[in-house]
């Protein structure tokens, strides 16, 4: 248990850069921008799933939970979330280079992950303008009342650390309600649910993506470099993974309902990609 309390806190640490930079972008555009700024930063999302994909492929276990904090705000768009979610790689890039897997093989495993995303995210941008057709306007205010910060007391910066302590004692107790259940079940019991299952493999991948900490991806690469899955279960799991950017978004976003949608939007995405590479009998070794 003791391994279990270290690795919260350091996963949980790892986080409180993104998550203060988020809150001192959203602090910035709320009180030092004027309206006109506001509406152009809002309708500069455009190419936000080229950037956001780009930049998620990184090892970053914090940038989704920046991402979050963004769209929560409305600073970025849905399919610019959703295109950071997917893209973005957590531990995956640092075990691969550990375990000296070839460079190509990882330039082709990020490839894939970055195409994915920023195609992703493009498709739902323009679903969401040409269909749904409803403008999403900027709720960084509504974000600020939510976590009741008193922004005109102390300034932007004593008003994000606030938002910053907040939800990282937030993150702090759910990870650590997380890792204990994962220690508890045992990493072996969670491989061996998705051992050899063509299709089922993804399916199942996807729901160990859906744990929101930086351990699902350690266990789905240290999964596909052991040869006990392939590379489309593996793709399908680490899709699907966006860290704790899906804790985050459930915090500080507070529709339910939109939510739910996004998550299982991502876990649709992500699964159906997966099945898709291994349909097609992708092999990047």
């Amino acid at each position: 248990m003791l391994e279990v309390v270290l690795d919260t806190l350091k996963d949980s640490i790892k986080l409180l850069p993104f998550l203060f930079v988020a809150y001192l972008m959203m602090e910035y555009i709320e009180h030092k921008t004027s309206n006109k700024t506001k509406q152009i930063v809002q309708k500069s999302g455009k190419f936000g799933p080229a950037l956001g994909s780009i930049l998620g492929i990184f090892p970053q276990c914090g940038f989704s939970a920046m991402a979050a904090n963004l769209y929560a705000g409305r600073i970025i768009t849905l399919g610019t979330l959703i295109a950071i979610f997917l893209s973005t790689s957590d531990e995956m890039l640092p075990i691969l280079l550990s375990e000296a897997v070839p460079f190509e093989i990882i330039i082709k495993i990020l490839a894939v992950k970055l195409l994915i995303g920023m195609l992703a995210g493009f498709i739902i941008d323009f679903v969401v303008r040409k269909f749904i057709k409803k403008e999403e306007k900027n709720k960084i205010t509504e974000v600020c009342e939510q976590e009741h910060c008193h922004c005109e007391e102390g300034g932007i910066l004593k008003s994000s650390i606030k938002h910053t302590i907040s939800v990282f004692i937030y993150i702090l107790i759910i990870s650590f309600i997380l890792n204990t259940v994962i220690y508890l079940i045992g990493e072996e019991t969670i491989a061996n649910l998705i051992l050899n299952k063509p299709i089922l493999g993804p399916i199942l991948a996807g729901i160990i993506g859906l744990i929101p900490n930086c351990a699902s991806s350690v266990l789905l690469t240290q999964l596909y470099l052991s040869g006990v899955i392939t590379v489309s279960t593996m793709l399908a799991g680490l899709l699907v993974g966006a860290g704790v950017g899906i804790l985050i978004l459930c915090k500080v976003n507070k529709s339910i309902k939109e939510n739910v949608s996004i998550i299982g939007l991502l876990y649709v995405v992500g699964v159906m990609a997966g099945i898709l590479l291994e349909f097609v009998g992708i092999t990047i070794m």
